[in-house]
């Protein structure tokens, strides 16, 4: 009988000593399994030139009455307290920044500044005529007229798809430059698929 009893004394003890140990492990596995890393903010391109319609974010430090999210005005001027309008367009955010800081000394004693690229409304070209989504789209890194097309939801059953062209402003005139959809398509005419640039305009007739 005592035999029987110190049998399951010890089943007893050796029940609860596994159960802390269970807990340690487990407390182990869940701490060795790493954090998801969130996802990485969208950046723009430092080298990246403002441009009218851009929204900037200005921060300067300790300076919430002038700190603020603005928009680039169609002339490419922001206007800022104490500085009233400041060039913005054609610099990058980084010259901005020099610029606002060195604008700001004369008021403010060593202002830190930060300009950031909230959204790029500045680098856009248009589709028109006889596609399915006309308007305006974002210009992408290296896009091509074949590509933006891609972008228009298709050509309308009347498109003379032979016949489009892309309208472009150079050196203050319109320039033509046709696009023969039909033989880009084949792998003809490749120079006829050129890089867009800001502004381009491209017809479906």
């Amino acid at each position: 009988m005592n035999a029987i009893f110190r049998l399951a004394l010890m089943s007893l003890l050796l029940l609860f000593s596994l159960h802390p140990a269970r807990a340690r492990q487990d407390v182990t596995a869940q701490k060795s399994v790493p954090a998801a890393k969130p996802a990485a903010a969208a950046t723009v391109d430092a080298e990246y030139r403002i441009g009218p319609q851009d929204i900037l974010r200005i921060d300067v430090w300790k300076e919430p009455d002038i700190s603020r999210t603005i928009p680039v005005r169609p002339d490419g001027k922001i206007s800022l307290p104490l500085l009233n309008d400041v060039q913005a367009a054609g610099l990058t955010a980084m010259e901005l920044a020099a610029s606002l800081r060195d604008g700001l000394s004369k008021f403010l004693n060593s202002p830190q500044v930060t300009v950031t690229v909230s959204e790029i409304n500045s680098r856009r070209i248009y589709l028109t005529g006889e596609v399915s989504r006309p308007g305006a789209l974002p210009l992408l890194p290296n896009m091509t007229v074949l590509q933006a097309l891609a972008s228009g939801g298709g050509f309308t059953q009347f498109a003379r798809l032979k016949n489009i062209y892309v309208m472009r402003t150079e050196d203050g005139k319109q320039v033509k430059h046709l696009f023969n959809y039909k033989e880009v398509v084949k792998g003809n005419l490749a120079e006829q698929n050129i890089l867009l640039q800001p502004g381009d305009v491209i017809v479906v007739p």
